[in-house]
């Protein structure tokens, strides 16, 4: 029985991570991504220490279209400044914590049901 969720065609589908990337829609990505169903980004993060809001522009250009943001930690989950969090909040979007595997998981199904969904992933090895 197969139970991988319908995606729509043209979908930025998370495929795999580890290594120091990601493979989405069957492409290779080094490093950590922000993924929108449309587009995926390269993101210059390596930890949550070193989120600034600059790191959010380009979430925050596209608040129209997103509703949650997944943020995968890295390995472990970790908290995000309150700063931070206000700032996603003030455009209209939830942040939801969780580490990258699990955000990767997350991500694919709420894209599955038409969610207004963008990760935002700190690639791990």
């Amino acid at each position: 029985m197969d139970i991988t969720p319908a995606i729509p065609a043209g979908r930025q589908v998370i495929d795999g991570y580890g290594g120091n990337g990601f493979r989405i829609s069957h492409q290779r990505r080094e490093g950590s991504v922000l993924v929108f169903p449309t587009e995926t980004l390269s993101w210059s993060v390596s930890a949550m220490g070193d989120l600034t809001a600059d790191h959010f522009q380009p979430v925050l250009e596209r608040a129209a279209e997103v509703e949650v943001l997944l943020l995968g930690c890295g390995a472990s989950i970790a908290f995000l400044k309150h700063d931070l969090r206000a700032l996603l909040k003030d455009h209209g979007i939830v942040a939801d914590l969780m580490d990258t595997g699990a955000a990767c998981r997350t991500y694919n199904v709420l894209l599955s049901e038409d969610r207004r969904v963008a990760a935002a992933l700190i690639a791990v090895e």
